[in-house]
């Protein structure tokens, strides 16, 4: 049995003291959980702040991004031995924006998952496809694509903590969502080929995660779908009680 995992990715909000005041709230309010069904993935700047508020909790922290190499004259950037001195335990890793905005391509996001596990950091890897390539019937094939890239190279041995975010690029920050249906075709999609690739071990254990303007109101829905295992969420999770209320819909 797959526990869900739910992560809030606060992206560029919060400021250190309100992303403290944040992570100390939730920590009352998860005490309860097993450790690692929860993940704060607040700003660079507010990592170790928040890593330090969430220390014995069951609230893990993660980085939204990370450069792939050790260190070196990359001016702006954050190396996996960094962040996971900060106090993370996992790095979002391709997530959408950073491939649209910031230019990242499948071998770069490649490079960032075996340099975060080569660092003990889990990454959360994104996936997922344009309204452009779902409407042209390529989401499989994209899917495919990136996995195939991203995990080349990789054992399932050094990638056991790896978690799988499914997010549809035309559901994020847009209002819409995937239904749970198109949810389900995709995360048993993904799921069949981290058999193939991985075996069927990893497979069935891997979490993939849904991604995708998920809120408290449709989170129950989505994550009631057999190969739906938890959340990325994203605006959503910027109010403390509206993520408590995701945490809660994928634990039920």
């Amino acid at each position: 049995m797959r526990t869900p995992l739910v992560a809030a990715n606060w992206k560029m909000y919060k400021t250190v003291a309100e992303a403290v005041v944040y992570a100390k709230e939730l920590r009352v309010l998860v005490k309860d959980l097993d450790e690692g069904q929860v993940v704060l993935a607040p700003p660079f700047t507010a990592l170790h702040a928040v890593a330090e508020a969430v220390r014995n909790t069951p609230i893990a922290v993660a980085a939204q991004n990370l450069h792939f190499e050790t260190e070196g004259a990359f001016t702006g950037e954050i190396s996996p031995r960094m962040v996971r001195e900060a106090g993370a335990e996992r790095a979002i890793i391709g997530h959408s924006e950073r491939r649209r905005l910031f230019g990242e391509t499948d071998e770069l996001v490649a490079r960032k998952v075996r340099a975060a596990i080569e660092a003990e950091l889990a990454p959360i890897l994104c996936v997922g496809e344009t309204l452009e390539e779902r409407d042209s019937g390529q989401t499989f094939d994209v899917l495919d694509r990136q996995m195939a890239t991203a995990l080349d190279g990789v054992t399932a041995e050094a990638a056991e903590d790896l978690a799988v975010a499914y997010e549809p690029v035309w559901a994020i920050g847009t209002g819409r969502n995937a239904t749970p249906g198109q949810a389900q075709e995709a995360h048993a999609h993904i799921r069949k080929r981290l058999r193939e690739r991985l075996g069927d071990l990893f497979g069935d254990d891997c979490r993939i995660m849904y991604g995708g303007s998920v809120n408290p109101g449709n989170a129950a829905e989505l994550a009631a779908q057999p190969d739906v295992d938890g959340a990325l969420v994203g605006g959503a999770s910027l109010d403390v009680r509206s993520f408590l209320a995701i945490v809660d819909a994928c634990r039920t």
